[in-house]
């Protein structure tokens, strides 16, 4: 599909110079972009990129001299990440899906198909669900009974929606993800070494060679509107009350949120981001790659931890934590110069003995 210069700074609400009606097919970095591609120069470090490519048209930096540059036409844009994410959803043809149902499809005669829905090869819908209208469902996509999906839905390859869960409006689901799992509870006869360690801090006590039963999951998952899953990520449903996800959360690929939690509006989980069972998140937090949160916790909102980062407790609204055990970003800050001190804190109090250099500055 083409666009004219015009039409792309009308929807960027971008500054526009040069060949307005100028077609575009496709955005490239400007070292590789052709001539019917848009160059993203947002920066002046990326301007020599321009004379390596093809580009006849360029989105540049307020002030840029795009003539010189040999350009046709250019875009100016107060916010250039902002513009690229509505440059790339102007672009973007999304799967192809073909209207209506695929023949392979196997659709209970209970469930409501509202009009406009794409359902593709060998999909499998229970009995009792509904999807709404203008919802896009790939291949080998299993939605089980009593399920709802709400409008504009976009479904790709391999998802996995159990029973009884309920989804808003303009969910994205990426290949593999599996909303409503059983989460993980189980339990044993009498007090478990794990519940016994975590009363006393580290003592098991007698040791009993006990076996786990397990506690089933009535609850489901209810997820909001404009939330989008990663690949290969996981929501469980609760045990007894539903887990919970806010609108317009967005969660990367290879997530877990287990069983009982609630997720705040607007928050952000980077991949490999793991949130342990009847855990709450506030609204608008922001977890980096591989952090990890502890059961049972509350975290307030506008919260942000840093990649890898692990909370173990409650953390009141508006902090910044980092490191394991999380503390605030700047106590961390502290505590790792502090450390970087050591050896030669050690070396100045035993006077004799020297520690071997490793390389790094003290």
């Amino acid at each position: 599909m083409a666009f004219t210069i015009r039409q792309i700074a009308e929807t960027l609400e971008a500054k526009a110079f040069g060949a307005l009606d100028l077609e575009i097919t496709g955005a490239a970095e400007p070292a590789t972009a052709g001539p019917g591609d848009l160059a993203l120069a947002m920066q002046p470090k990326y301007a020599e990129g321009l004379s390596q490519g093809q580009a006849q048209a360029a989105i540049l930096w307020e002030g840029a001299d795009w003539q010189a540059m040999g350009l046709k036409a250019a875009l100016v844009v107060p916010r250039p990440r902002y513009a690229m994410a509505h440059l790339t959803r102007m672009m973007d043809p999304g799967p192809r899906i073909a209207p209506g149902i695929h023949p392979s499809a196997v659709i209970d005669p209970s469930a409501q198909i509202a009009e406009g829905a794409a359902i593709g090869p060998l999909v499998v819908v229970g009995a009792n669900v509904r999807i709404g209208p203008r919802a896009r469902i790939a291949a080998h996509v299993s939605i089980e009974n009593d399920s709802r999906i709400g409008a504009d839905a976009m479904i790709l390859s391999g998802v996995r929606i159990g029973a009884r869960i309920v989804i808003g409006d303009r969910f994205i689901a990426q290949p593999g993800a599996v909303i409503g799992a059983d989460g993980l509870s189980f339990v044993t006869p009498q007090t478990s070494g794990v519940e016994r360690a975590r009363h006393s801090l580290g003592d098991q006590g007698e040791i009993l060679e006990q076996s786990w039963t397990r506690i089933h999951s009535l609850g489901s998952v209810k997820i909001g509107d404009d939330v989008e899953l990663g690949a290969n990520a996981c929501i469980d449903r609760g045990t007894i009350r539903d887990t919970e996800v806010g609108d317009g959360c967005k969660i990367d690929n290879l997530c877990h949120l287990a069983h009982n939690v609630i997720l705040g509006r607007d928050c952000l989980l980077a991949a490999q981001t793991g949130i342990a069972g009847s855990t709450t998140v506030g609204d608008r937090c922001v977890f980096g790659g591989q952090s990890g949160v502890a059961d049972n916790i509350f975290i307030g909102d506008d919260v942000i931890s840093t990649g890898g980062t692990k909370i173990l407790s409650n953390v009141p609204s508006g902090r910044v934590m980092m490191g394991y055990p999380a503390v605030r970003m700047d106590q961390h800050v502290e505590m790792y110069k502090a450390s970087r001190r050591l050896p030669r804190l050690m070396r100045d109090l035993g006077g004799k003995k020297s520690v071997p250099k490793t390389g790094q500055s003290d």
